[in-house]
């Protein structure tokens, strides 16, 4: 367990009851959304129409993370999965640059796994490489949106996100928390800032301290 004391009453108090709510009732409200992506997702790309991958949480506690699947099971002739780029399809495009996508991560949130803002969930394998400052990012719930996207989104470098993200970590407020949703909205509306697998990847996160493939592990 971390020392993390939370910042102010909203943190300790009212943000994950309120992420209940909403979360909840955006299930509620974009079930007809989901709905359709779901049968899109079964028509173009097959079965299982969820992506999902074990993510390290709070106190980096491990659960598994729910998205839309986004490219197919292509293969070459010996069997072995092609590159993102070779299968990710216009479609599953479309759903990673609106971010449709992530919205199963609602379901993640209504169960505590996360919370509407902040630090995105990284893969497990990056946890022995982070340096004790930058591990401060799981003394929270991981988000569906946060700091460092309104900063970049997935154009961002690491050592940019980390920064971000513990800016987040360290002040937990409504007013930021709103913030940041309504400028992640606009981000979405104007589809700025994201990466989609094979179009200007960034570096590897840290390849000096082992960590791969970072692009997969942040956008899967």
């Amino acid at each position: 367990m971390s020392d993390h004391k939370p910042f102010g009453p909203y943190e300790r108090w009212v943000k994950r009851p309120l992420d209940c709510v909403l979360a909840s009732a955006a299930l509620v409200v974009l079930s007809p959304v989901m709905l359709t992506t779901a049968v899109l997702v079964r028509i173009k790309l097959g079965s299982p129409i969820f992506f999902t991958q074990e993510r390290p949480g709070k106190d980096e506690k491990i659960f598994r993370l729910y998205k839309f699947r986004t490219m197919t099971d292509g293969r070459d002739e010996e069997g072995n999965l092609l590159s993102d780029t070779d299968r990710l399809t216009p479609f599953g495009a479309a759903l990673r640059s609106t971010s449709i996508d992530e919205l199963p991560e609602l379901i993640n949130i209504a169960k505590g796994d996360m919370s509407i803002v902040g630090p995105r969930p990284l893969l497990i394998q990056y946890l022995p490489y982070y340096t004790e400052e930058e591990a401060r990012r799981h003394d929270v719930r991981p988000g569906l949106t946060g700091l460092a996207q309104i900063n970049g989104r997935n154009n961002a470098s690491w050592e940019n996100r980390f920064k971000y993200d513990l800016k987040y970590v360290n002040h937990i407020t409504l007013r930021n928390d709103v913030r940041i949703i309504a400028l992640t909205i606009a981000k979405l509306i104007k589809k700025s800032d994201v990466i989609t697998a094979g179009e200007n990847e960034i570096p590897d996160f840290d390849i000096e301290r082992g960590a791969v493939d970072c692009v997969q592990g942040y956008t899967s």
